[in-house]
């Protein structure tokens, strides 16, 4: 890898193939090469670290985990790859674990210089980029959702997606909850979700207004 200038790395990467010789050079003097031993980890759920990891060899597995330590890995990634684009992005904390699978050298792009690369009309692009990290952040949880918590703890967890906070501190659904529409999104029978709405207004934990609206009355937890 030293016999390699950052340029030469750069230009091997797809994610920059598009750029003028200028904008490479920019990237080029911006990245810095680094190397992570096998099992060490990249970027970590829940935290910040604001900055693009691009994979130049070796390989990482992108990792969810739940409370009780139950993992399930959304993607294995190789030469080319990246992460970490979403929470430089939207300033988020990231949405999974990555963990280098074997030993891996990376070059690695920070938030400022990364906001410097980006195409004059930075406003609009980043406003686009927004919105699919977003939808990204979305999936990635929906994906979570169906690999980590049983239907009951999907039904809860998708009750709290939908609800919102209103000024009195109520979390209600304004909308009324389909059944089926559920079942589709939580991936299990409109008759399984139907008994665990019922448990959870049985237990008084929600309760469904005339409207077809649903309030939120006491905590309920996906886990």
């Amino acid at each position: 890898m030293s016999m390699l200038s950052n340029l030469d790395l750069i230009r091997r990467v797809p994610l920059f193939s598009m750029l003028t010789a200028d904008q490479a050079q920019a990237i080029a003097d911006a990245v810095v090469k680094r190397r992570f031993r096998r099992g060490e980890i990249v970027v970590e759920q829940g935290r910040k670290s604001n900055a693009l990891f691009i994979l130049l060899n070796g390989r990482a597995r992108v990792l969810t985990a739940d409370t009780r330590g139950r993992e399930v890995i959304l993607a294995v990634l190789e030469a080319g790859d990246y992460v970490g684009e979403m929470s430089l992005i939207d300033n988020e904390p990231h949405s999974a674990t990555v963990r280098a699978e074997v030993q891996t050298d990376m070059l690695v792009l920070a938030r400022a210089d990364f906001a410097r690369c980006l195409p004059e009309n930075s406003t609009l692009s980043y406003g686009i980029m927004r919105g699919l990290v977003r939808r990204l952040r979305n999936a990635d949880r929906q994906i979570e959702s169906l690999a980590l918590l049983d239907v009951y703890g999907r039904v809860a967890r998708t009750l709290l997606d939908m609800a919102e906070l209103t000024p009195e501190g109520t979390r209600l659904i304004r909308h009324k909850v389909s059944r089926q529409d559920m079942a589709k999104v939580v991936g299990a029978s409109r008759e399984m979700v139907s008994r665990v709405m019922k448990d959870l207004e049985e237990r008084g934990v929600i309760e469904t207004q005339d409207n077809g609206s649903v309030v939120i009355k006491e905590r309920i937890t996906s886990e």
